[in-house]
């Protein structure tokens, strides 16, 4: 069974955003992989990390995503919270502005998907 996390709030520090999980989970078991997908149904950014013997999804819901272009915009850290652990998620800003910019008008993305991403991440 696929393991997933959701980092539904989001604190901005002077030199990291700080995304937290509601639910508790042992950030120090896993490793980043450094890798960023996009699940279209769930309108959210998928961080990948790993365990010894699996993937678990770290959801990025389009709540955190104003939070995420500010991040990126600033070259900030970005880090899961989940109580007292911690987990930087590597190379996320080199594979958020590469997804942005393959969602920029592509419909294999799903319409609404393209549509949200562009608004937060695309605004002028």
């Amino acid at each position: 069974m696929r393991k997933t996390l959701q980092l539904k709030n989001a604190e901005k520090l002077s030199n990291a955003l700080i995304l937290h999980s509601e639910e508790k989970y042992p950030l120090s078991e896993l490793k980043p992989a450094g890798q960023l997908i996009v699940d279209s149904d769930a309108v959210a950014f998928v961080y990948l990390a790993e365990t010894e013997e699996d993937y678990v999804y770290i959801y990025l819901p389009e709540s955190v995503w104003g939070d995420m272009k500010s991040a990126l915009d600033e070259q900030i850290t970005i880090k899961a919270v989940s109580g007292d652990e911690e987990l930087v998620l590597e190379n996320i800003h080199e594979e958020l502005a590469y997804l942005i910019e393959n969602i920029e008008g592509n419909s294999n993305y799903g319409e609404e998907m393209v549509k949200k991403a562009e608004s937060v991440f695309l605004s002028k």
